[in-house]
């Protein structure tokens, strides 16, 4: 088959996070099953020419446009792309969009099923119930005509699946997919002992403040141990430094700003905790590939991954407070050995249960 996956933003710092992540790992596993695959999106921070392929994966990105100033993500446009949709999108046997309420893919979806092509949706958890009064209206315009038309809406957690239904007005097509990330033998990797790793953009959700705040309070307790922010600023960039610097540790505790995808890998090996303290998280990309990195992992019970982490005992799932998190780093940081045997134990659960190559055939079975 032909296959073009379409997606928001592709941007060297890799600040679209898991959507980006998880269409190139689809596209890669799909191509090593013989089908020609595409990556089609916006871009933009490259310096010259945007890259053509992603990981072997051939590119066609087209310059990202804010229609819509202050709004993030969702204002952005990419008319360049809706335009090689329109010439080019019967020349694929379907078009995967990797969707959200934005200017990018919503069009991109409407284009391709004007012109009779194939579209499976996939929303990341990234529609919902929304009380945005842009919302509304682009729902009437874009959103549900898009739901409503496509072979297939895919949807990562019952939660998703029941906010779909909601703003489709029970007219889409839902079908589970999960996500799954690229498994190999569990790394021989000499971590650093003691550092803990938060990887994700800094965005309120995510809560990067919380941990600094249990950073400044276990650096004495764990005098070896360092805390690592890895990720983009998405806002709380001047709060995290300025912590960092009341903190009186800044020399323990850093943030050193994004990294590229192709990067993260070697973040994830060099570390030997991973916390993820966001609320309401539909299913963090940054947490599987910790898992099959072989770090014990850190997350709340609002993470989409909660149960299959308590379920393999692969990690610590904890309540909103600073108390819970500092508990369970503090849990972690004491017994490295039981610590490792999480990870370990993540790590086999990732390969029996989330590997790529289920997925792929999964999406054979949806693209048919």
């Amino acid at each position: 088959m032909k296959i073009l996956g379409i997606v928001t933003l592709v941007s060297p710092n890799g600040e679209y996070g898991g959507p980006l992540r998880v269409a190139v790992n689809q596209l890669v596993a799909l191509r090593e099953r013989g089908h020609e695959v595409v990556l089609g999106g916006a871009h933009r921070g490259f310096t010259g020419s945007p890259p053509a392929d992603l990981e072997g994966v051939p590119a066609k990105l087209f310059p990202a446009r804010t229609l819509i100033p202050g709004s993030g993500f969702a204002g952005l446009a990419a008319p360049g792309l809706w335009r090689a949709i329109r010439l080019h999108a019967q020349e694929f046997d379907v078009v995967h969009v990797h969707t959200a309420r934005d200017l990018v893919t919503l069009p991109a979806a409407r284009i391709a099923q004007s012109l009779g092509v194939r579209t499976v949706l996939q929303t990341h958890g990234m529609i919902d119930e929304s009380t945005n009064p842009l919302a509304g209206p682009l729902d009437v315009a874009l959103t549900r005509p898009a739901l409503r038309a496509a072979a297939h809406v895919a949807y990562l957690t019952p939660a998703e699946r029941a906010s779909l239904d909601v703003v489709s007005q029970g007219t889409a097509r839902l079908t589970e997919l999960t996500n799954g990330v690229p498994t190999e033998d569990q790394p021989d990797r000499p971590p650093i002992p003691g550092r803990v790793l938060y990887l994700a953009r800094l965005a309120s959700r995510k809560r990067p403040g919380l941990f600094v705040e249990a950073a400044a309070q276990l650096v004495p307790e764990f005098p070896e141990s360092e805390f690592v922010l890895v990720g983009p600023d998405e806002g709380e960039g001047p709060a995290v430094e300025a912590a960092i610097a009341a903190s009186d540790h800044d020399g323990r505790i850093r943030w050193t700003g994004p990294v590229s995808p192709s990067d993260t890998a070697e973040q994830m090996q060099q570390a030997s905790i991973f916390v993820l303290p966001s609320v309401n998280e539909p299913y963090p990309m940054s947490v599987l590939e910790a898992m099959s990195a072989g770090l014990p992992v850190i997350v709340t019970s609002t993470c989409g991954l909660a149960s299959f982490i308590s379920a393999h005992d692969a990690g610590i799932v904890v309540d909103e407070t600073r108390e819970s998190l500092v508990s369970a780093i503090r849990r972690l940081l004491a017994d490295p050995v039981a610590a490792a045997e999480m990870g370990r134990r993540g790590h086999e659960a990732v390969v029996a249960e989330r590997s790529m190559a289920a997925v792929a055939e999964r999406l054979e079975q949806l693209y048919r």
